[in-house]
């Protein structure tokens, strides 16, 4: 045996391990950036795949809050909420499919990235407002919520980030939330998304994130 061949059969070992190793990495690293109780993406997940999506001029980000999500977890319990919880996600990733991406980003706040192809997306997302406030199957039938939606075209602020446009789309989704509007995008008209929105009052909070409504 040469000794070319002396060498690449030590190194074999080594190298098969580390593969072993690096394979095993990744895979900690994806489960890592899954929520474990809906599987969506955690914040530091979608925050990877959002920022490559906003680089498509059709990007639409939207924001969802389940409305009243307390009161379920106190009135009928946390199983009720964690199945809300589930079905809410599955419906999102469901609806953005694998063009786009939808995230977690903590307690029942999600976060999602469409590429809207045919400038429809207040269309589209009256449609999601609809699907998402459908009755959980299996569950107690009072057990009835909706989802509040704020989103924005990435074109319309195409200086902002993603933190930007996360920020706009939470002015606007509290505005809806406040008007019980179902959906409101961000970006058209001085509007109320800074008064009524939750960040209004706060230190440093936004001034400049005007809304305009978009019933579902």
């Amino acid at each position: 045996m040469n000794t070319l061949a002396t060498v690449l059969l030590s190194v074999l070992p080594i190298a098969a391990g580390w593969a072993v190793h690096v394979w095993l990495l990744r895979g900690c690293i994806n489960t890592a950036r899954r929520d474990p109780l809906t599987g969506l993406r955690t914040r530091d997940g979608f925050t990877r795949r959002a920022t490559a999506l906003l680089k498509d001029p059709r990007a639409v980000v939207v924001l969802a809050d389940v409305d009243k999500f307390k009161h379920i977890n106190d009135t009928y319990g946390h199983a009720a909420g964690d199945a809300l919880l589930k079905v809410t996600a599955e419906r999102l990733a469901h609806y953005v499919g694998r063009a786009g991406v939808a995230g977690r980003l903590g307690g029942d706040e999600f976060a999602a990235v469409l590429i809207d192809d045919h400038g429809t997306a207040a269309d589209m997302l009256a449609v999601l407002h609809g699907v998402l406030a459908r009755p959980v199957a299996d569950q107690d039938p009072a057990v009835r919520t909706t989802v509040s939606l704020g989103w924005v075209r990435a074109a319309d602020f195409p200086a902002d980030d993603l933190s930007g446009l996360l920020r706009r789309a939470d002015e606007a989704m509290y505005a809806a939330k406040q008007a019980r509007a179902g959906t409101r995008r961000a970006g058209l008209g001085w509007l109320f998304a800074t008064v009524t929105g939750r960040r209004a009052g706060r230190a440093g909070a936004r001034t400049d994130a005007p809304a305009v409504g978009v019933t579902a």
